[in-house]
């Protein structure tokens, strides 16, 4: 092994470095590249104002059209030449692999700033979050700041803090951690029940391989996750694929039916390229029902398809599928050769990506909302993106302004809870939740009939599919992440209310993010947007919807007992009890 280089010199009092990180695939970090650059541009401008310098330490390739990181190797190489006490800036406008660069930042030593633009267009929040839920997993200290043009007082004065102390503040005091002596005692016994019937009898997660874009907070260690009773079973994607050719052109064709009989519109084209087109959709339903009999021959609670990496270059998308996993109410699937369904009027719940913190969610709310008669069809989105939106809105029932909490449980909003209509107009951030198809048809207005599936962007999906794209219906929902800090499980939970905007505005907020995929209208109680950005420890949420208020609190009081009881450190955000 060749001897150790010397160590890279030190910038210049006025020189702070700055890195990004990108995709594994060339054409999405070229078609980003332009979004990145403008925003590196204005960040630039921002640390001159300050009489400083961003100096890049690596280059734009000119060969490859971008100037990301783009592989581990690549960022491990690129940190060789950083001292390891320099001021650095990683910033992103883009979805990012965060083990391209989490190697060199986690044996960094001087201050570490993570920044993002405010944009739906560019995916660089959801980049961001993850990278720095990442960074709180490895117990790495850093700072954070997000900005739309970097130069609002919000970001001049975190950036000003970091630049004299190293590290920023942000207010988290919507955090508050779970008394269990004060939940309420029906909520606190199904809670302690079901945590014992998990631990007694076990779950299995299924994995269809491990470890998803780089998502290293998106893993839950064995040792960490078998004391709660759930335990994986890793499978392999090539087995999925496998199983597809197994599954008949008389089967694929029964779930395309199903779907259209239930009212779900297909945006078929010509152009396979471009187009979504019949025999993508034929595939995604072969996938379908292999995932659910490969599920059932393992014993699988739960599963979750990374669909990334070699099985994008072999299959469409695995998004309608797993649309249909999360629905209570989905095409039936029969054991191979028999006449036995399988999984029959429940949902498979499915973790996207393969975030294992989703799939311990999604296993906790399945039993939790069971055991109270609730729909359990539930999914992770994006934090994409948000903005204020004052206006109109649908009348909704039992809306944030009529809502009761349970008996001894509250919900520290900010809004009056008097009796009354609910209002018209909406004065509030409004985020959007969004993920690339795979949310059930159970959340959408209208349901399947609401729903339509429209081709996945060629840049992330070359052999396309199509998507499960609807608008989340309005009402009530428990939000909530499980990740892991200081080597334990932790579990942040939350209440939202899901508001109904108007054509034009979901129009208009479709076209800044992703036109093909499900969105939601989210406004979290109790929350701000920079409180959301600041705690939040991964680029994914868990969704779930109740009937009413006094529902929804029953189910997170119900929700945080058992993962509590499962040994989980349990934290309520914008709630107090």
């Amino acid at each position: 092994m060749a001897a150790p280089a010397s160590q890279p010199p030190i910038p210049r009092e006025n020189e702070v470095l700055l890195i990004t990180g990108g995709d594994l695939r060339l054409s999405a970090n070229q078609v980003c590249w332009p979004a990145q650059r403008d925003m590196e541009a204005k960040l630039a401008a921002a640390f001159a104002q300050k009489g400083l310098q961003l100096v890049r330490a690596h280059s734009f390739d000119e060969k490859l059209g971008h100037g990301f990181i783009s592989s581990q190797r690549q960022g491990m190489d690129v940190f060789m030449k950083i001292h390891p006490r320099a001021r650095l800036v990683f910033a992103t406008a883009a979805w990012q692999y965060s083990h391209h660069v989490l190697a060199g930042l986690r044996s960094h030593q001087g201050p570490i700033l993570t920044v993002a633009n405010w944009s739906g267009q560019w995916p660089g929040l959801v980049g961001l979050l993850n990278l720095n839920g990442s960074l709180v997993k490895a117990g790495k200290p850093f700072s954070s700041i997000w900005s739309a043009g970097f130069t609002d007082a919000f970001f001049r004065n975190a950036l000003e803090e970091w630049l004299r102390s190293g590290s920023i503040t942000h207010d988290i005091s919507h955090v508050h951690p779970l008394d269990k002596s004060r939940l309420p005692a029906p909520s606190a016994r199904l809670g302690a029940e079901l945590a014992a019937g998990l631990k007694h009898r076990k779950a299995i997660m299924g994995v269809f391989d491990e470890g998803c874009m780089g998502m290293y907070n998106a893993i839950i260690d064995d040792e960490l996750l078998n004391p709660a009773g759930i335990f994986k079973e890793r499978l392999s994607q090539s087995a999925l694929v496998a199983r597809m050719r197994t599954v008949t052109d008389a089967e694929a064709q029964a779930v395309y039916r199903w779907l259209v009989s239930k009212g779900v519109k297909f945006a078929f084209g010509s152009d396979a390229a471009a187009e979504l087109t019949l025999p993508q959709v034929l595939d995604q339903c072969r996938m379908y029902v292999a995932a659910v009999r490969i599920a059932h021959e393992f014993g699988c609670d739960a599963i979750g398809i990374q669909y990334q990496q070699g099985l994008k270059d072999m299959v469409p998308a695995s998004d309608l599928a797993e649309g249909l996993l999360n629905n209570s109410d989905r095409p039936p699937v029969f054991a191979e050769g028999t006449n036995a369904e399988l999984y029959p009027g429940i949902p498979l719940p499915h973790f996207n990506e393969v975030d294992e913190c989703a799939g311990v969610d999604a296993l906790v709310t399945n039993l939790c909302w069971k055991a109270l008669g609730l729909d359990p069809s539930t999914t992770l989105h994006d934090v994409r993106w948000g903005e204020h939106y004052k206006g109109p809105s649908a009348k909704i029932p039992n809306s944030p302004a009529n809502r009761a909490g349970a008996p001894g449980f509250a919900l520290e909003t900010g809004e009056s809870t008097s009796a009354g209509p609910a209002p018209e107009h909406i004065d509030a951030f409004v985020w959007v939740f969004q993920i690339s198809g795979a949310a059930p048809a159970n959340h959408f207005v209208g349901g399947y009939a609401g729903a339509v599936s429209e081709r996945q962007p060629p840049m992330y999906f070359p052999l396309g599919g199509g998507t499960l794209k609807g608008i989340g219906k309005p009402g009530h929902i428990v939000w909530s992440r499980v990740f892991v800090e200081g080597g334990a499980l932790h579990a942040d939970l939350g209440r939202a209310t899901v508001v109904s905007l108007p054509a034009e505005e979901t129009e208009r907020r479709w076209r800044e993010t992703t036109i093909p995929w499900p969105i939601v209208h989210v406004i979290l109680h109790g929350v701000s947007r920079d409180q959301m950005m600041a705690r939040h420890r991964a680029n994914h949420v868990n969704v779930a919807y109740a009937p009413s208020a006094q529902a929804a609190d029953s189910a997170l009081a119900a929700k945080a007992a058992m993962l509590a009881e499962l040994g989980l450190q349990v934290h309520l955000c914008g709630v107090t009890q």
